[in-house]
């Protein structure tokens, strides 16, 4: 690794405008592989390059045999996806995130960062990037008899998509660790607890009960044998995979009245999760009725993925990331930055 490195910096210094062009053709090759077939107008629009940039690069991607071009579009070949694999070391080391993932671990105090390249805010393609590597660390982690708890969101929904099938580990059970939020199936608790746990060749149980339930009501679902069975497996989990939330949109999410929204503004929240809303310090500014892990319950996880990526919810991390310092995050390079930038 060391030799790639030395290498990385001699082009740098030598050919600096070798490792932009590379840069670019990695990316318009990852582009068209997670979108074929893709027309060059609409990889021109993904990428944010002109459509003259596009004729010219793909042309030569062409040429090496990298890319095959029909009248449905663009296909990537089974050489272009071995480049692919070949490069992602090159590019994690072009761009310093193996250091950058060091750094982040001592600004945090957390046990263990991996930052994946790219911004989720600027390429939709990066949250699958977070996704295949929040689900390498899951497999990583599991054993025979484990309980694993998941929170529902886009994030975390794309973590079980990206989950590749497993064999090997016997009786895995997959939970939801929250109850129900949001209008969309495929992005709730329960539906991401089922995928994954089809994925691992494991159970699942399901919470039905909305995450947003008044106190008596709560009171009364609890007492249901199902619920309450589920709610004390819940409690007995010994993984923890969970969405990081700024505090902004989950209110909105969770329908709060727009005064106790610029309330929680004005008290510095700043990050969300179970139920409770934190500044950037990890203090307790709110929090809500909440069905199944409670922040206590959070506390006595051992193993504990923080999944979030995003410039924009570089300080929901930081937050989140104060409450427990044996946590594992992955996230990706735009947060990362811009999280410095903050500690800085």
């Amino acid at each position: 690794m060391k030799d790639l490195k030395d290498l990385i910096e001699l082009q740098k210094k030598i050919v600096p405008e070798v490792i932009e062009i590379l840069e670019k053709r990695y990316n318009i090759l990852r582009n068209v592989m997670h979108n074929q077939p893709i027309g060059r107008r609409t990889l021109s629009h993904n990428l944010g390059l002109g459509e003259r940039i596009i004729r010219t690069e793909v042309n030569i991607l062409k040429e090496q045999g990298l890319l095959d071009i029909k009248s449905m579009g663009m296909n990537i070949t089974e050489e272009g996806l071995a480049i692919i694999e070949k490069l992602k070391d090159y590019i994690y080391e072009l761009k310093g995130l193996r250091d950058l993932e060091n750094v982040l671990e001592s600004k945090l105090g957390i046990e263990k960062v991996y930052i994946v390249p790219g911004d989720c805010d600027n390429d939709k393609l990066i949250l699958k990037d977070l996704g295949k590597k929040a689900s390498i660390v899951i497999k990583n982690i599991i054993h025979n008899d484990y309980i694993i708890g998941v929170t529902g969101g886009t994030t975390m929904a794309q973590v079980s998509e990206e989950m590749p099938k497993q064999k090997g580990k016997k009786n895995v059970l997959v939970l939801p660790a929250r109850g129900g939020l949001g209008k969309y199936l495929e992005t709730q608790a329960n539906n991401v607890a089922a995928k994954l746990a089809e994925k691992l060749g494991g159970s699942y149980k399901l919470l039905h009960v909305p995450d947003n339930i008044g106190k008596e009501a709560l009171e009364t679902l609890l007492q249901l044998p199902d619920i309450d069975d589920t709610v004390k497996k819940i409690k007995k989990m010994n993984v923890l995979v969970f969405g990081i939330g700024r505090a902004d949109d989950m209110a909105r999410r969770r329908q709060l009245s727009n005064v106790l929204i610029k309330e929680l503004k004005e008290k510095g929240a700043v990050a969300e999760a179970f139920g409770h809303y934190f500044n950037t310090k990890g203090e307790i500014i709110w929090e809500s009725n909440t069905v199944g892990l409670s922040l206590v319950d959070f506390e006595k996880v051992n193993n504990v993925i923080g999944v979030a990526g995003g410039a924009r919810k570089a300080k929901a991390i930081v937050a989140i990331c104060a409450l427990k310092k044996d946590m594992t995050l992955v996230t990706d390079e735009g947060a990362a930055r811009k999280i410095i930038e903050l500690i800085n």
